[in-house]
């Protein structure tokens, strides 16, 4: 969340000033912005905290069908990294006969909505172990930044991974973009969790942000495979609009595992 004051952004939540910059340089301070794409959504009405204030929030409208069918193997070939810094193929991260796998995309390791997700994640990690199912994580920066959210969160290392040059997510078409990041209304989603989010945060720090700025314009995504088929997706329309877990666990179950 954000309001824009005097060319200059400033970031509104509730935690000590030392987490991170009160102030985000102005527009011009990132490089040149991805053209976004809107979808079509459909609204609904979010209460904070049991309080009276509403907001309206847009619900993504991707799925599946609007990538190529050849999706999976667009990003066989991808390269990205382990948290311990070593390059990995898209494709070794499961069976790409049978495998079922579910794999998130964060917007950048210093965002703190993704500290959230990433803490529900490691709580829904067993449920989807059980099922078969590989439960993954792809974040924006550098492995060393991986390396701070997986040890502050804390989150398995071995399920975390780093796209510095945001290769997997060119590939997918996720949102990019200033709109998207800081003024969408889905955004405000985050208000009717904002105690998870600072349970999430408690060992939080900035420098787990990526030094190339323009990468806290991006969004992510949720995604679901079966070998390279893919059997959900949803774009996160702006920040902190994440998919429920329960609801890829939902069709997670609807699909036999090897």
């Amino acid at each position: 969340m954000a309001m824009m004051t005097c060319s200059r952004i400033f970031l509104c939540y509730s935690t000590p000033r030392s987490q991170f910059p009160t102030v985000i340089s102005s527009p011009s301070h990132f490089l040149t912005p991805k053209k976004a794409t809107y979808k079509s959504t459909k609204h609904i009405t979010l209460n904070a905290n049991g309080g009276n204030s509403r907001f309206m929030a847009r619900v993504s409208s991707s799925s599946a069908a609007e990538f190529p069918t050849n999706i999976g193997d667009m990003l066989s070939e991808v390269t990205i990294f382990t948290a311990s810094g070593q390059p990995v193929l898209f494709k070794d991260l499961w069976d790409q006969t049978e495998g079922v796998a579910v794999v998130a995309f964060l917007r950048h390791f210093g965002c703190f909505c993704c500290w959230e997700l990433a803490s529900a994640l490691k709580e829904a990690k067993p449920k989807f172990d059980s099922a078969g199912v590989k439960l993954i994580a792809v974040g924006v920066g550098t492995p060393d930044r991986a390396r701070i959210l997986a040890e502050r969160v804390p989150f398995p290392m071995d399920s975390l991974y780093a796209d510095p040059e945001r290769k997997a997510y060119d590939v997918l078409g996720l949102y990019y973009g200033l709109g998207r990041t800081f003024f969408n209304p889905a955004s405000a989603k985050v208000f009717s969790r904002l105690d998870k989010v600072k349970k999430a945060m408690e060992n939080y720090t900035i420098k787990a942000t990526p030094d190339d700025t323009s990468s806290v314009l991006q969004q992510g995504g949720m995604f679901v495979f079966k070998g390279k088929q893919l059997l959900y997706a949803r774009k996160d329309e702006g920040t902190g609009d994440h998919a429920p877990l329960d609801d890829i666990f939902d069709v997670c179950c609807k699909t036999p595992v090897a």
